[in-house]
């Protein structure tokens, strides 16, 4: 059973069928939002996500930033991600259409930044998310 579904970009119906969601700086204690914190926060969901779904090919969608001001410090300019970071696994029909749809689906574990709490359903997705290449991104996998 899903959690949601989305209708990609593309047409595709992809399934949400689970989602882990945190505070985009939950820990962070000293210094500022900044391009290498940025990078480590998102290397370190990547690497999240590879081991929560060894078997499945895992994304990054390329995060909205924001720059609240102009000043740079000492690592650069202030660069805000947004307030959640979310780890997710899509599951949908077959990218091989030679494969038996009876027996096969695809599936793609996602990382993507979220402003709000809330599961990405239907119209309201965020459409970067909405832009998935699930073809050149997920693997079939046999059930």
């Amino acid at each position: 059973m899903s959690l949601s579904r989305i209708v990609l970009s593309s047409g595709r119906s992809v399934e949400l069928t689970e989602i882990r969601m945190s505070s985009t700086y939950a820990g962070f204690l000293e210094g500022y939002p900044c391009k290498p914190v940025n990078d480590m926060r998102t290397r370190g969901l990547r690497h999240e996500a590879g081991k929560a779904f060894p078997s499945t090919p895992t994304h990054l969608v390329p995060p909205r930033l924001d720059y609240p001001d102009g000043t740079a410090g000492a690592f650069g300019p202030v660069e805000v991600l947004p307030a959640v970071a979310c780890v997710g696994l899509f599951r949908s029909t077959t990218v091989d259409p030679a494969l038996d749809p009876v027996l096969h689906r695809s599936a793609l574990a996602v990382v993507w930044f979220q402003s709000a709490l809330d599961i990405p359903s239907g119209e309201d997705t965020d459409p970067a998310l909405r832009d998935l290449r699930w073809d050149d991104l997920a693997r079939d996998y046999e059930l």
